[in-house]
């Protein structure tokens, strides 16, 4: 397959990021590796993070040190990556760094906020994430449909 190329609107910052053949980039990102076919859309902020191939970062979204398996689906005003860095409870050897792990096809809603050390998976809806968050060290997995 060929991709287009990369698109980077007027209003969009990117500083010291690789972003990918077929990703169009609307809002700021930072440090980061953007993968293709990946957009982020206005107002949305990715910084020290890597998100693979075809994701969807909507509106006033904010990325923080996660890595963002495909095909995800991160809805707008979603905070990842925020909050004090707590262990993880489930499996503190693989999830930690205080950074983000998000499952491929995996759905955030809008508005959720999530910490650090933290391990979503699967198409989880707000009344997944008790008081719209997952706090940092905790651990959300769905059976991906």
């Amino acid at each position: 397959d060929v991709m287009p190329p990369q698109y980077i609107s007027e209003s969009a910052t990117v500083q010291t990021s690789i972003i990918s053949e077929g990703a169009e980039i609307y809002g700021h990102v930072e440090h980061s590796v953007i993968g293709p076919g990946v957009i982020i859309h206005a107002n949305a902020e990715v910084r020290d993070s890597i998100i693979m191939n075809d994701v969807i970062v909507r509106d006033g979204a904010i990325i923080e040190k996660a890595i963002i398996a495909e095909e995800c689906d991160i809805g707008s005003h979603a905070q990842i990556g925020i909050g004090e860095e707590i262990e993880n409870a489930l499996e503190p050897r693989i999830y930690g760094g205080g950074i983000v792990t998000i499952g491929e096809r995996t759905t955030i809603p809008s508005c959720v906020k999530i910490g650090k050390n933290t391990v979503i998976s699967g198409k989880t809806i707000y009344e997944d994430y008790q008081d719209g968050a997952l706090m940092s060290g905790q651990s959300l997995i769905r059976e991906v449909g």
